[in-house]
């Protein structure tokens, strides 16, 4: 039996040294080592950055948070449903607006927030590891111009608080 003609396809070292496979396997890399820093507190990269969002602007509504991380409205609800589920968030009806949920640190919330700091730390450490300063702060400033120039390509808008 004949095979028919398959369209040949190029290389696979050329895919692996696209920006796009890199920084998926750079955030795969990212998440793992910042979850086994985290593992006796269970806590994953969302949730600590939702926590640290929190921390400095307590009685956010969700949208305001999910665009301060540049997270979509289902992220955003999965993570404080889990925070608020474990006592570590408090959702209550905002001044602002009946329609809006405020969210706030419990007092455990902020326990278990003060606790991570230094672990997320660590694992910044550990994943900055392979790179001398300068070469750290370059990564950094290359990212945040890819970011910032392909912002209005996002699924998720970002809007620093």
């Amino acid at each position: 039996m004949e095979t028919p003609d398959r369209p040949l396809f190029e290389p696979l070292q050329p895919m692996y040294a696209r920006p796009g496979f890199l920084l998926r396997r750079a955030h795969q890399i990212s998440a793992a080592v910042f979850e086994s820093h985290c593992a006796a507190l269970g806590l994953t990269q969302a949730q600590y950055g939702t926590m640290t969002v929190l921390a400095n602007a307590p009685g956010l509504d969700q949208t305001r948070l999910a665009r301060a991380l540049a997270f979509d409205k289902v992220t955003v609800l999965r993570v404080i449903r889990g925070l608020s589920d474990r006592g570590l968030v408090r959702r209550a009806t905002s001044a602002q607006s009946r329609r809006q949920l405020a969210l706030e640190l419990t007092d455990e919330g902020w326990t278990v927030l003060r606790s991570a700091q230094s672990l997320a730390g660590a694992a910044y450490q550990q994943l900055t590891g392979p790179l001398d300063a300068k070469e750290t702060k370059e990564l950094v400033r290359l990212l945040q111009k890819l970011n910032s120039g392909l912002a209005n390509s996002a699924r998720a808008p970002f809007q620093p608080l």
